[in-house]
């Protein structure tokens, strides 16, 4: 062929001057492009030989070579693929706006579609010169009688091209880098972008430094193949060891066999996996083979609690597997990874247009080679197509979850602590999530025993034995559940809830006495899901279990005396805690031994806990705007509490009402620090007193 020089030809709307500036947000993805490349000439000329236009040698080996030349500072890509004549490299090389997989793939659309070609886009090759001063490209193409091709390019504008010396099909591409990118002449660096972005390409990718010293192994000679290269045989000869039998006279024993080995030139270990897991179809992969792939992958030492294989065909590609990681850290600490293939290609992780935004939470890999791409691979188009992505994948977890309810509840009940955060935030973030998974959102009572929302409804209408209301409060303000037409409306609920166990472990077993349930509900994302079950279709409104006190915790009293000891115990307890503004409340309860409790009305928490999340974000709110807006409730049934009502000028009842008080907030919440020191400075002047 004739030498010659020229110009790219680029068109307008191609922009190649900014290609080498701005079009890859990662420098480090040229290495992707180019093995990318590599791999799509691979494919192609195995599907030649599929449709018979093209033989395969019977030792033909798909590779790509990748070599470090960290003294030449270059970076070359060698594969084994169909090579390019002189117009295939004028047309997909010097014309930068055709696409050689895309003109591929509509030639032979109808021929083959057994696999599918890597790149979608003529640009990849060009990334090459965001690191390199001098490109290099040399191959041959597999057409009987091509000539070998050189072309070669000093900062992607202008190139030479004329004939190679390349003797095998495929091609070669050298980049001699620039001095602000010699980090790539360092082989540990380009291992490191090779597992990033290629670890999983249906190609074996072998990483070698040129100079490199040879390295070799030793294997049994029955496992020698017919490409390695012997260096020497070895005869290990057999080992014998004097014993004493079972009759007390000693005997020479084998105990390892003669051995033939061979050392050999050390094979090439292949940095990417062709088969990954998720391209299996799931009847053929175990268990431990999942939770091999899921350490190896995301380098997590704790297994998964289960995981779901996606492999859908029609109406588009998607393969995939999900694994819902052991959570041990609260909600807002979260973090997951889903890592985005493209014919498993790399290409980024967490894309939000592809996965929903609570799949965030969990680990796993998708791989669907008809994401709409753009040039760099990087972002995605056409918006429509990349939703029904993300609804399937919300469907598949969704069927998922559901299908577990309801063959297997014993596992999904195991694993809900862990997985109803994601489950909880899924329904906040998804509707569609949300209308599938609401039958299926289960609660931990104070029972330990898990059951529906619609369950503890109905439990609480069948012992009320009334269907429009199941505490005394719900029948307060009647005449604002009517409607316009005046026909009643049910009232809504009341479910009642704790948030610490512990803590609140007075308040539990006051229910617990009284037989009344309520369920636990201890995670930062519960807040927020309730006000969102609040607006669901079946009517409940959320309480903590120390909003207030359900009337089947009081004895009958006369409302007369009840009034005129509130009115006594306010003005004492008021003056000895120097709290004008305390409410306080006497009730006569059941339970004796209690003698004093905090309530908190639900809508006041809740602004509360609003306030405090502004706060957090920096809004700047002033969280002392409630004041003392819990009610110190005394029980006039308490000795302690009657004392107290009885002696009211005695010399220690002051204390005795600060005891009460502390007693009452930690049983809610913690004391503040100067509370606590106080508290315990007090409790040991009563111990003294009683020791006297």
């Amino acid at each position: 062929m004739q030498s010659r020089k020229g110009s790219l030809s680029i068109e307008s709307e191609n922009m190649f001057p900014i290609i080498k500036k701005w079009l890859y947000s990662d420098h480090d993805i040229f290495i992707r492009e180019l093995v990318s490349n590599g791999c799509d000439a691979i494919t192609k000329l195995k599907k030649l030989d599929i449709m018979g236009e093209y033989t395969l040698p019977d030792d033909y080996k798909p590779s790509i070579q990748v070599v470090v030349d960290t003294e030449g500072k270059s970076l070359s890509f060698t594969d084994t693929g169909l090579g390019m004549t002189e117009d295939e490299v004028d047309e997909y090389i010097n014309q930068v706006a055709f696409s050689g997989a895309t003109d591929f793939l509509e030639k032979y659309k109808d021929k083959a579609n057994e696999e599918q070609i890597i790149g979608h886009f003529g640009l990849g090759f060009y990334s090459a010169f965001m690191v390199a001063d001098r490109v290099t490209i040399d191959t041959l193409s597999w057409k009987e009688g091509a000539t070998p091709v050189r072309w070669e390019s000093e900062g992607g504008i202008n190139f030479e091209m004329s004939e190679g010396d390349k003797k095998e099909i495929g091609t070669t591409i050298t980049l001699y880098l620039s001095e602000d990118s010699l980090e790539f002449a360092n082989e540990y660096r380009v291992r490191e972008v090779l597992t990033k972005y290629c670890s999983f390409m249906p190609v074996e990718i072998l990483l070698s430094k040129e100079g490199a010293e040879q390295e070799y192994e030793t294997i049994d000679k029955e496992e020698l193949r017919e490409d390695d290269v012997v260096v020497e045989n070895i005869v290990e000869e057999a080992k014998t060891e004097e014993r004493e039998n079972e009759n007390g006279e000693k005997e020479v024993v084998e105990v390892s066999p003669r051995k033939e080995k061979v050392k050999i030139n050390k094979r090439p270990v292949s940095i990417s996996t062709t088969t990954p897991l998720w391209m299996k179809h799931p009847n053929d992969c175990t268990d431990d083979e999942y939770k091999e792939f899921y350490r190896s992958v995301f380098n997590d030492y704790k297994e998964p609690l289960f995981w779901i294989h996606l492999n859908m065909d029609y109406p588009f590609n998607l393969k995939g597997i999900l694994y819902f990681p052991k959570v041990n850290t609260e909600y807002d600490n979260l973090e997951g990874v889903i890592k985005l293939y493209n014919n498993q290609v790399f290409i980024a992780d967490n894309i939000k247009e592809v996965i929903p935004e609570f799949l965030m939470l969990l680990k796993g890999v998708i791989d669907c080679p008809d994401l709409p791409l753009n040039v760099s691979r990087s972002a995605l188009q056409n918006d429509g197509f990349v939703k029904k992505i993300s609804d399937y994948i919300t469907k598949k977890v969704a069927d998922k979850l559901s299908g577990m309810y309801k063959v297997d509840k014993e596992n999904y009940e195991k694993y809900w602590e862990d997985i109803s955060p994601f489950i909880k935030y899924g329904c906040l973030k998804d509707s569609k999530f949300r209308e599938k998974m609401s039958d299926y959102i289960i609660f931990k009572d104070l029972n330990d025993k898990y059951i529906t929302l619609p369950e503890y409804v109905d439990a609480v209408k069948e012992k009320d034995g009334d269907t429009k209301e199941n505490t005394a409060e719900n029948t307060e303000n009647t005449d604002a559940s009517e409607n316009k037409d005046g026909e009643n409306e049910e009232e809504p609920t009341t479910v009642y809830y704790v948030t610490d166990m512990q803590q609140q472990s007075q308040y539990v077993n006051m229910f617990k006495e009284q037989n009344i349930n309520a369920v636990v509900l201890s995670h930062n994302i519960d807040q927020a899901f309730i006000s969102q079950l609040e607006q669901g279709d079946l009517k409940v409104s959320f309480k903590r279990i120390d909003a207030g006190l359900n009337d089947t915790m009081k004895d009958d009293a006369d409302e007369e005396t009840i009034k005129k000891e509130t009115e006594e115990l306010s003005e004492i307890f008021k003056k000895a805690l120097g709290k004008e503004n305390l409410e306080v409340k006497v009730e006569k309860l059941k339970n004796e031994n209690v003698s004093s409790m905090l309530t908190l009305s639900e809508e006041t928490r809740r602004m509360q806990d609003m306030m405090k999340m502004y706060s957090a974000g920096g809004a700047g709110m002033d969280m002392d705007m409630f004041g003392d807006s819990a009610t110190l409730v005394l029980n006039s049934s308490n000795k302690l509490v009657q004392y107290i009502l009885n002696n009211k000028d005695a010399e220690n009842v002051d204390m005795f009402c600060k005891q009460l008080y502390d007693l009452a907030v930690l049983a809610n919440h913690p004391l503040k620090a100067e509370e606590m020191t106080e508290f315990v400075n007090r409790s040991n002047e009563i111990m003294l007193l009683l020791a006297k």
